[in-house]
């Protein structure tokens, strides 16, 4: 029997795998599901998205848009952005009844928070839902009512632009770039499944970082191919010059992909 919550049935279910989340669904006339979107992608390549989902959201890592208008395309489901941190609870929502043009969009900021981009280019947020600060050791990226992330961010026409994080821009002989710029471009690819842009040091001393590119894409493409799409689309600086191709990423139990971790595996492979 499912749980109440405010007087609103809550079910609970001990595994996100597609067969437990359909007969789950059958609880209720209508359901809303949120998910990260590693589970939004296994749900809709089993053909398994309930049929009764009224409102689909979306959180805890970056929605790709090309998932987004898939689902969109075969269920008529409209997959809604959720931007929030623990710190300060919601920060966006992307409420627009249709797939973002712009992955990079999160939506506009929620009621009653108010957002600015710091000096840094990173995102502040201000509202009551801030917490007060770290325990037990304190820091100034929290405190006195506003939360400073380390997500760069542009706000434009009332809505957040993520432009990747301060501490993943990778540095190219003194030029920057954040990995999600080449990430983007990458899943705009209809080959491309999934995939995590970074920086390693390089052995040419000039060029301070290569990039390197993990990919999980359908076996037509190929490094050469990739190459040459990228090419099209970014400075030649901007292609990765190392890829690493594997059958799927993994996330963490978060749903996330962990940059830091890909990073170590490839500098240990590298000896």
């Amino acid at each position: 029997m499912p749980l109440l919550l405010h007087g609103i049935p809550l079910v609970l279910v001990d595994s996100p795998l597609p067969e437990t989340v359909r007969k789950a669904a059958g609880a209720a006339k209508f359901i809303t599901l949120a998910a990260v979107p590693a589970l939004w992608r296994a749900w809709h390549e089993a053909d398994a998205i309930p049929r009764n989902v009224k409102l689909a959201i979306s959180a805890g890592a970056p929605l790709p848009s090309p998932l987004e208008q898939s689902v969109f395309d075969a269920h008529g489901l409209k997959i809604h952005n959720f931007y929030g941190a623990s710190e300060c609870g919601g920060i966006a929502y992307d409420a627009s009844p249709v797939p973002r043009p712009d992955a990079a969009c999160v939506g506009a900021p929620m009621k009653n928070v108010r957002l600015s981009a710091g000096g840094n280019g990173c995102l502040q947020v201000r509202s009551r839902a801030v917490g007060k600060t770290y325990w037990p050791g304190k820091s100034s990226n929290l405190a006195r009512g506003c939360f400073r992330t380390t997500d760069l961010a542009e706000i434009n026409h009332g809505l957040v632009h993520l432009r990747g994080r301060a501490g993943d821009q990778i540095n190219v002989a003194g030029r920057k770039l954040s990995p999600e710029t080449i990430e983007k471009v990458l899943l705009s690819h209809p080959h491309v499944r999934e995939c995590v842009v970074f920086g390693a040091p390089s052995a040419d001393e000039h060029r301070s970082e290569t990039i390197v590119a993990f990919i999980a894409a359908d076996g037509v493409v190929n490094r050469a191919l990739l190459k040459q799409f990228l090419l099209e689309k970014l400075l030649a600086w901007q292609v990765p010059r190392e890829w690493v191709f594997v059958k799927s990423l993994e996330v963490s139990p978060r749903g996330k992909y962990s940059r830091v971790e890909l990073r170590r595996k490839y500098l240990e492979r590298q000896g």
